[in-house]
């Protein structure tokens, strides 16, 4: 079938299949998008009741229309009578794969609960119980938005089953069909989180799905299941007679109040379950505010101390979602919003909240009201972004916390060479809101464009999210590509520059690099002699040649022109610890996550000066918040193998062994040849206390490139090989 185009779709691959079905994603060459059709099987097609269970889950999806529930287009037809589903593709996991005998973190559970809460109660109250709800039938995409699947056990209330729209649409035509595909005393639905009415064949309610939510609550939060057993006799006795443990005496690091969401969405009389997702919903969201209190004091530790009276004229930026077809989109995203960040911020009456303060909401279901509380901001701005081809379509909107009424909101369908005017749009209308006057500075800034041509800046973007992840061959061929579109793209060049500083630090110590590096500066500077990020360029290479206190020069010259200036306080940071200057470096740690602090490289050289300094507990303090950074941007972007690596390694400081191997074994299976992540895995190794494995690893790096030779004999992490002799022969000193 792979190949073949049915109506207008083109089937690209097998994505999976089972007793009932087959999965395909599909290319819809009218729409130009990305589809999955499902296709019965013919001994499904065969079987009465598969035939209407598949109908059954087309004309379910079809009545639900929410973020949360997987998408049906159409209903087809191929060939003898093969009907298929048209659904959207997604890209991500099972909650099952999630899971995989695993407790997840407290707070992406609170975070994809929460979601198939809403989604339930959206189709609860169309009178719609899934009656299928497991693991398996949940889907998180790498965004984290949370998909439910399979309304193939469905069943309809008296009312939806015999509308006109699901009368209209039966085989027969008459609306007189068996809408539970079961008749009383049987039971449907997969045994481990049947409810006990399910279990027992009694007639069903929206609320046996809240216990299957619960079964699947208890899942997530232990990484066990709540009525395991090696029979379906026995899981059927536990479902009906035996309470499962306590979650948090399972998993000490729960909270116990999420004890008693569980274990009352595990109520066997129904009459003392959940009443409604609604009611479950909002236990959920009360117990994630309750944490998240906690931990948005560290996102409060980027914010400068204030008074308790809300600045007026101050904003908050959310990170704008991302409604593309595409997880591609994300850099677009992100490099928008920072991009209206930078500018708000260069209006002198408006106090902008920084990015890191940001992080702690991006792709989080948090409303404006809500962040503007916790943050203490007047307003707050926030909206999405969707690109279809050439296309853009960018909602804005500015809500007053106070009332939650919206002062101001914006739809632009432009094309992507438009993209710098919207910005500039949105930020004069932000000024005019606050009624502010700008000045002619600052209408220069507002209006000043990095670049005429849109796809060079998309280039450049991608390029600094490769360069982030020290993913250096994109990240140059990226950068290169933007210059290559516009030969007069100062930050372009700038971009190939700091590149060629990392590529002569870690990699090649060639000179070649340097003497391309200074040709791409002297390039972006003739084009900008006051481009704050060809300053930066500048320090990376000087501190790739050792030349450390004019690294700190031009770094503290790009500070001063642009106090949020990509990559400068990693480079600053770094040039103190090698210069041995601990003090300067731990002195500038709150302004340097003040600026920098959503790029997770940034904690490195601060937390290493607070330990040589001897001051863990401020240490502990921001590596927990260096694991947060770093476990959100894996929550996005699984891929990005150099933020896995630096998490095994905190993991390992923090006490957690487990994860810390897992995530560095994972790390060094999609990278095996990456000197870096050798390096940053035998580096986890070092934090464990595994010798042997950690010169095994050093070994590989070296083998495969890693010529940062200084570093190692300078690294807290390998601390316990600085005496080993074969660590000597490998890394002698100078004098030796």
């Amino acid at each position: 079938m792979i190949g073949q185009t049915i109506s207008h779709y083109q089937i690209l691959e097998k994505l999976g299949g089972g007793g009932m079905g087959v999965v395909y994603s599909a290319h819809d060459t009218i729409l130009d998008r990305p589809v999955a059709l499902k296709f019965l099987t013919a001994e499904a097609i065969r079987e009465k009741l598969s035939f209407e269970r598949f109908l059954r889950e087309a004309r379910a999806a079809a009545a639900l229309n929410h973020p949360n529930i997987c998408t049906v287009h159409e209903i087809g037809e191929h060939g003898e009578k093969q009907p298929f589903l048209v659904m959207e593709l997604l890209e991500g996991d099972t909650l099952k794969f999630l899971i995989s005998g695993r407790a997840l973190r407290t707070d992406r559970l609170l975070d994809i609960a929460t979601q198939v809460a809403d989604a339930l109660d959206h189709a609860h109250s169309r009178g719609i119980t899934h009656r299928d709800i497991k693991p398996a039938n949940i889907f998180v995409t790498r965004a984290g938005k949370v998909k439910v699947l399979d309304f193939g056990l469905a069943k309809l209330s008296p009312l939806r089953a015999h509308s006109p729209e699901t009368a209209s649409s039966s085989p027969s035509g008459s609306g007189s069909r068996d809408d539970t595909l079961t008749t009383p005393g049987s039971s449907m639905g997969t045994v481990a989180y049947m409810s006990p009415e399910q279990a027992g064949g009694e007639e069903l309610d929206s609320r046996c799905d809240l216990f299957s939510f619960g079964a699947v609550l208890y899942e997530m939060a232990t990484g066990k299941q709540a009525f395991s057993a090696h029979t379906n006799a026995l899981s059927f006795n536990a479902i009906f007679h035996h309470t499962p443990d306590r979650p948090s005496a399972v998993n000490p690091d729960l909270p116990e109040a999420l004890d008693g969401i569980i274990f009352k969405a595990l109520e066997k009389d129904r009459d003392l379950r959940y009443q409604s997702a609604a009611e479950l919903r909002a236990d959920l969201r009360r117990l994630r505010r309750d944490m998240e209190s906690g931990k948005r004091n560290a996102a409060v530790a980027f914010l400068p101390e204030s008074s308790s009276e809300r600045p007026q004229n101050s904003v908050a930026v959310l990170y704008f979602e991302n409604l593309s077809s595409t997880k591609e989109d994300e850099y677009l995203r992100d490099g928008m919003t920072e991009d209206i960040i930078t500018e708000l911020a260069n209006i002198r009456n408006l106090k902008v909240f920084p990015r890191p303060a940001m992080l702690a909401y991006r792709d989080k279901p948090v409303t404006a009201p809500q962040v503007g509380h916790e943050l203490n901001a007047a307003y707050v701005l926030g909206g999405s972004i969707r690109r279809s081809g050439k296309r853009l379509r960018i909602t804005a909107q500015l809500v007053e916390t106070n009332s939650g009424h919206t002062v101001w909101a914006q739809r632009f369908d432009r094309e992507m060479a438009d993209v710098f005017a919207v910005q500039d749009e949105i930020a004069r209308s932000i000024a005019q809101a606050f009624r502010i006057n700008l000045s002619p500075q600052e209408e220069k800034k507002i209006a000043s464009k990095p670049t005429e041509n849109s796809l060079a800046y998309d280039y450049f973007l991608r390029g600094r999210s490769y360069a982030r992840r020290e993913s250096l061959e994109f990240a140059l061929q990226m950068y290169e590509q933007a210059i290559r579109l516009d030969p007069n793209f100062a930050m372009g060049h700038a971009g190939v520059a700091y590149i060629c500083g990392i590529i002569h630090e870690i990699r090649e110590h060639d000179p070649k690099w340097v003497a391309r590096g200074e040709a791409a500066c002297k390039r972006a500077l003739e084009l900008d002699p006051q481009l704050p990020e060809a300053l930066v360029a500048q320090a990376r290479i000087l501190y790739s040649q050792r030349r450390h206190a004019e690294a700190i020069t031009l770094s503290h010259r790009a500070i001063a022109l642009k106090p949020d200036c990509e990559g400068v306080y990693n480079v600053l940071g770094r040039a103190y610890f090698a210069s041995g200057r601990f003090q300067e470096a731990a002195d500038l740690i709150e302004k340097a996550i003040d600026a920098n602090g959503d790029d997770y490289n940034v904690y490195i050289p601060f937390t290493n000066a607070l330990e040589r300094l001897g001051r863990f507990s401020e240490l502990r303090r921001y590596r927990e918040m260096e694991i947060l950074i770093l476990e959100r941007q894996l929550e996005i972007m699984p891929e990005d193998v150099r933020a896995r690596s630096l998490l095994a390694a905190d993991y390992a400081y923090a006490g957690r062994p487990d994860d810390a191997v897992r995530h560095l074994e994972m790390a060094v299976a999609l990278r095996p040849n990456d000197s870096n992540v050798l390096y940053n895995s035998c580096c986890c190794y070092g934090v464990l206390g595994k010798k042997a494995e950690a010169l095994e690893l050093l070994k590989r790096a070296l083998a495969n490139g890693y010529a940062n030779f200084d570093w190692p004999r300078q690294d807290p992490d390998l601390s316990l090989l600085h005496d080993d002799p074969e660590f000597q022969r490998m890394f002698p000193t100078k004098n030796g």
